[in-house]
């Protein structure tokens, strides 16, 4: 078997944390106002279409 040293991502080149941080509270954010237009829409379905 090959040997692999250990991985050091908090050293390698490259790493941008807080762009990476920034895309992940983006993401948490579009997930969560997506959550509620959509219950919002089938909470209207549910009024208008029954």
């Amino acid at each position: 078997m090959a040997g692999h040293g250990e991985v050091a991502y908090t050293t390698a080149d490259g790493n941008d944390y807080p762009a990476h941080e920034q895309t992940y509270e983006g993401f948490l954010a579009l997930m969560k106002y997506g959550t509620i237009g959509v219950i919002a829409i089938l909470v209207l379905m549910a009024i208008f279409l029954l």
